[in-house]
């Protein structure tokens, strides 16, 4: 289990916490595939179109498609100036998305939990939550070796720069829900965790066009429980995504003993900088992530071309 949440301290006991604080930088990693630590949990009510805690917003009149395919070359047609670039050994160009997608959602019901993708493919998945550092250069980097990743953002920490994310997403990298204050769900009422998601909701559909089909709730708390489950549902999102693996500063955590990526894992990192990272920027941590993938012989897929979208 990944005890490396700074708000989860008062969870564990005594004898555990200086364990805790040597993962601490680990973020929104957690025990079971669950969320991290807030990189700026901020309590001052959202702009633009969220509701205040409490009050719940209504979803969405209509969820909008995920974000349509990055029409960019794939990472197998990178030049290898560019890999050059950035210090990081070529990626494979990962196969093409399968015809029939492993994830199917449906309009209506419980949704499910995801922590992988059922494939044969030797792909991984890179997800990057939170959003509280915006450094242009991990913008560059994405436009130089087109690896694709998924975006779970939270309001508190983009609400000063919405725009930063908006270049990610038009070269096909889609947003998606991780509530208004990243707060610990399970310890939220079910009018709180309903505002929580529905809240974020709202505003990303309306800063970006697009309403998220998918969910991380903040440490992964709370992602089996009906409270959850319910207001996900009710806000619009179709699935709760978890993880396997979460990236440190140089290297990984792993669920597993074999500490070895399998096909299909979900790899959580976060918008993190020097502050949060012991000096080491963005653009580094991510280029060792990448880095950890290739050493295993996988290469990065995009989640969304694994998964299909509602019907209709």
């Amino acid at each position: 289990m990944n005890w490396d949440h700074r708000s989860r301290l008062t969870a564990v006991t005594a004898g555990a916490l200086a364990l805790v604080a040597a993962v601490t930088v680990s973020g929104c990693g957690s025990s079971g595939g669950g969320g991290g630590t807030a990189d700026a949990k901020g309590t001052a009510a959202p702009q633009g179109a969220a509701p205040a805690a409490g009050s719940p917003a209504p979803p969405p009149a209509a969820s909008a498609p995920a974000a349509s395919p990055s029409t960019a070359a794939p990472a197998g047609q990178v030049p290898a100036a560019a890999w050059a670039k950035w210090n990081v050994p070529p990626l494979p160009a990962a196969p093409p998305p399968p015809a029939d997608k492993p994830v199917k959602l449906t309009k209506t019901g419980q949704v499910p939990v995801i922590s992988n993708i059922t494939t044969t493919d030797k792909v991984v998945f890179v997800t990057l939550d939170d959003g509280a550092e915006k450094d242009p250069k991990f913008i560059e980097m994405m436009n130089d070796l087109k690896v694709p990743i998924t975006m779970f953002l939270m309001n508190d920490t983009i609400k000063d720069d919405y725009g930063y994310f908006k270049p990610l997403q038009a070269a096909g990298n889609s947003i998606q829900n991780h509530t208004l204050h990243h707060p610990q769900m399970s310890t939220k009422s079910a009018a709180e965790q309903k505002s929580e998601v529905c809240g974020d909701q709202q505003v990303l559909t309306q800063q970006y066009g697009t309403a998220p089909i998918l969910f991380r709730p903040p440490y992964g708390d709370g992602a089996h429980t009906p409270t959850l489950n319910t207001a996900v549902q009710q806000c619009g999102p179709r699935a709760i995504v978890l993880w396997r693996e979460t990236m440190q500063i140089h290297d990984m955590q792993y669920q597993t003993a074999d500490k070895k990526l399998k096909p299909g894992d979900i790899i959580l990192a976060h918008f993190r900088g020097p502050t949060d990272l012991k000096g080491e920027t963005m653009t580094q941590m991510f280029g060792e992530l990448l880095s950890r993938i290739q050493e295993q012989g996988f290469t990065v897929a995009r989640l969304d071309d694994y998964i299909a979208p509602p019907a209709g």
